[in-house]
């Protein structure tokens, strides 16, 4: 993958409650499937970690076109729907980190 430096990468950690570990993976299983058709996404990702403890969390790797395209994103009608509800269900806040490509040069 080249360089691009209107690319947007973004990171994020969700930590549910152990007894809201279902719900939490079924709606981020509906992001997915609805932010994959977005116009400006250009990846997205679930990917599920288990720790030692039995600590479930969800990390979710995103791609889009520019920082529009992440705005257009978290103002769609999924992932508003989407923060609704899963608000109660986390262990704590979702770590969020916002990436820009490196140009390396030649």
């Amino acid at each position: 993958m080249s360089a691009d430096p209107q690319a947007v990468t973004v990171h994020a950690i969700i930590t549910p409650r152990p007894e809201h570990v279902a719900e939490v993976e079924a709606e981020m299983r509906i992001m997915v499937r609805e932010t994959r058709q977005e116009p400006g996404n250009l990846r997205y990702d679930l990917l599920r970690e288990q720790t030692p403890d039995g600590t479930v969390r969800f990390h979710v790797q995103e791609r889009y076109r520019d920082l529009d395209a992440v705005q257009a994103h978290r103002d769609s009608p999924h992932y508003q729907a989407y923060r609704a509800k899963a608000g109660a269900w986390f262990q704590e806040a979702p770590q969020v980190t916002l990436l820009t490509d490196v140009a390396l040069g030649d």
